[in-house]
């Protein structure tokens, strides 16, 4: 048998990128590996930049699923947003564990660049905060933080005042047959879900009669899982942020880990989770 060179190359594959597109420019690689600028010179600043970004980047992925399949959910295609919810979990399941990796930093090495930080911190995070909103957690007030940024801000108040993609589930399952309170269809989107006894009921008949209901069943046991990740995603970031900086106020003003323990009382989907005892 003829011996290969393991350092050689093939002649098929393709070195010159003069007149083509490479790997680098189809995903512009340069800005994006040139924008983590640390601004205390310290080590780990690059660590506490990357977690932040890549978290970013993560949540546009969310979002561009979310949105899909709000508008599936919207057209009664409640099939075609299975897939994309469930890749929204996945991703959730990325940023979970991103957590473990920043909670490489000590609280010592993170008193190093924290005042380089000044007033910005991840409570201003607005895809975060879009997808919130997606997920029917509105609160109008968090919008003050974005009033600064003329583009961002009218962004940002659009998201409020489009149906979660709980609101469309709840309308789908009204165009299914299931009775459901006029008060609840005709909701003010941009207010936070309230739970409500016909919803808990509709859910009732769905889980109780899956094989008439199936499509709105996994629609239900979909949003369940993302709704459980995002709590799981909250409490991994109060750990992470107590582990880092225990009880001290975080950088934008917020109480910190008091905070974000409160946040941790709201819970999306309220029906999927009461459904469970009424069963």
């Amino acid at each position: 048998m003829e011996k290969t060179d393991p350092t050689s190359i093939e002649a098929s594959i393709q070195t010159d990128f003069k007149k083509d597109m490479s790997y680098g420019d189809y995903l512009q690689l340069d800005p994006l590996l040139t924008s983590q600028h640390r601004l205390s010179g310290h080590h780990d600043e690059m660590l506490f930049i990357i977690i932040h970004q890549t978290s970013e980047l993560w949540m546009k992925l969310i979002l561009h699923e979310m949105r899909a399949a709000t508008q599936a959910v919207a057209n009664d295609d409640l099939e075609s947003s299975f897939k994309m919810l469930a890749r929204i979990s996945k991703i959730q399941h990325q940023l979970i564990q991103s957590w473990n990796v920043l909670s490489t930093l000590t609280p010592a090495e993170y008193l190093e660049f924290r005042d380089a930080l000044g007033h910005s911190s991840g409570f201003q995070s607005y895809q975060n905060r879009q997808i919130e909103f997606a997920l029917g957690f509105k609160n109008e007030q968090m919008l003050k933080v974005y009033a600064h940024d003329e583009t961002l801000y009218p962004m940002m108040l659009e998201d409020l005042k489009t149906p979660s993609i709980y609101d469309e589930t709840i309308r789908a399952m009204a165009r299914h047959g299931l009775p459901i309170d006029e008060s609840v269809l005709e909701r003010d989107v941009t207010q936070d879900w309230t739970p409500n006894a016909s919803v808990e009921a509709a859910w009732a008949t769905v889980y109780r009669d899956v094989e008439r209901y199936w499509d709105l069943y996994e629609l239900g046991e979909k949003l369940l899982d993302i709704g459980s990740q995002q709590q799981m995603w909250r409490f991994n970031h109060m750990s992470t942020v107590e582990r880092i900086i225990g009880q001290k106020p975080g950088t934008g003003g917020s109480s910190g880990v008091s905070y974000l323990r409160r946040v941790l009382d709201h819970r999306f989907f309220p029906e999927l989770w009461s459904v469970r005892t009424t069963l």
